[in-house]
Formats: C-alpha cells, sequence, structure tokens
C-alpha cells in the first residue's frame, strides 16, 4: 500500500460521521485542475506512511471517529486495497471510497462483497470531453458508464461529484451529465480551487451564482443537487 497522507480528523470528508481520510499514491487520470498534483504525478516525492502505523492509529481512535475515507489518487490502482478495507471493518469502522470510476472491475469486486458503506464517484465532464477533463485523451467512457451504473445499483450509499472549472465546464456538459446520472440519490457541483499545487494552471472557478445556475441544468435529472466548497 501506498499510503503518503493521513488527515486524522475530518468533519468534511464522509458525510454525517467524524473520520480520517487516508491518502494513497498514485493515478491512472491526470486532470489539469487535480488539487494533489504530488501525489498524482510525482507519489514517490512524497513522504510514506507505514499501513501498521495507520491501523495503530486506528486502534487508537476508536469510540471518537466513526469512518475512514480512502481516497487519493486513484485508491483502486492499489493491490492490497480489498485487505486493507477488510482490516479497517474489522475494527469497526464504515468505510468511504473515493474513485474516479476508470476500474469498474475492482469497484464491482468490493461491492459484491459488501465491503464498503459509501461510494463517492467523480464525473470528469460530459462523455465527449471526459479525455480532456481527465487529462487523458482516448479513455474508454464505456468503464465511466459501467461505474455509474456499479454505484447507483450498489445499495451503498453514494454520492456523485463534479469539480467545476470555467474552462472545461458549462451548460451542456452539466446537462449531459445530468442524462447520464439520471435518477441518482445525489450529485454535487464543487467549486475549483487555485492553488500551487494543481497539475496545470491557468483555470478559473465559477462564482457561487454560476454555480447555482449550471445546477439547474442537473436538477431535471437528479433531485438532490447541491454545491460543494464555495463561500
Amino acid at each position: 500500500m501506498r499510503i503518503h497522507g493521513l488527515n486524522k480528523t475530518t468533519l468534511l470528508d464522509y458525510p454525517e460521521h467524524v473520520a480520517a481520510s487516508v491518502f494513497l499514491g498514485g493515478c491512472n487520470f491526470r486532470c489539469p485542475f487535480c488539487q494533489n498534483g504530488d501525489l498524482v504525478m510525482r507519489p514517490e516525492s512524497q513522504p510514506v506512511i507505514a499501513m501498521a502505523e495507520v491501523m495503530e492509529f486506528l486502534k487508537k481512535r476508536k469510540g471518537i471517529l466513526t469512518g475512514v475515507c480512502i481516497t487519493g489518487g486513484e485508491p483502486t490502482l492499489e493491490t492490497g486495497l480489498e485487505d486493507f478495507i477488510r482490516e479497517i471493518g474489522e475494527l469497526g469502522y464504515l468505510v468511504k471510497l473515493d474513485t474516479n470510476g476508470y476500474r469498474p472491475e475492482t469497484l464491482c469486486g468490493l461491492v459484491e462483497k459488501k465491503l464498503l458503506d459509501y461510494i463517492a464517484m467523480d464525473i470528469k465532464s460530459s462523455m465527449e470531453r471526459y479525455g480532456e477533463a481527465a487529462g487523458v485523451e482516448g479513455l474508454d467512457t464505456e468503464r465511466i458508464r459501467e461505474s455509474i451504473r456499479i454505484v447507483m445499483e450498489s445499495g451503498v450509499r453514494y454520492e456523485f461529484r463534479t469539480t467545476v472549472v470555467k474552462e472545461l465546464h458549462g451548460e451542456k456538459e452539466l446537462t449531459a451529465i445530468g442524462r447520464e446520472i439520471a435518477g441518482a440519490e445525489k450529485y454535487f457541483l464543487q467549486g475549483y480551487q487555485d492553488s500551487r499545487a494543481v497539475i496545470q494552471t491557468g483555470f478559473h472557478a465559477y462564482a457561487k451564482e454560476e454555480l447555482e445556475r449550471l445546477a439547474e441544468c442537473v436538477r431535471p435529472y437528479v433531485k438532490n443537487v447541491r454545491l460543494r466548497g464555495v463561500d
């Protein structure tokens, strides 16, 4: 397991739970607006935290924390992910997985084995612009569609979310996303946050009022559409 970060207490990463977040390194996408550029592009340059250290921390925090969010990078790339989740679950924690959905076979296996309590899947853009938003031209969008289906039929609590960037997302893209996830439990439009950590600079955020208008493009398809990360 390439564990490169541990947020010991968060009220934001796992809805309705006091949780810890574990950051795994490496990713199969190169989203230009990604906030974890070093973790995605140069995971070998980041400090490594031993899994034993993480598990010992979680043992000590039982009764204080109720959930663990596994994020990245892209967690489904890790061959030891299933065993890691099992160990966390055996401690009595609920497990939330953040994923880009490009490995539906891994996601399906975790769901079938009932190892997940919450799934947060990023929807990068419309299928027509997916490669541009993910930073990987020519990717197979049917893999994204398959993961959307798996998540929605999983019986597990879930959310879909999109980090909205002016240069990559407009009414056309948000309407198309709405059609792809029609009937979903909930969908979040996340405000883009510029920083030195992004993979590519030069992007801009929408104002809150603009995001509200874009949210209206999705509401005919998803009843519960909310904003996140905007003032």
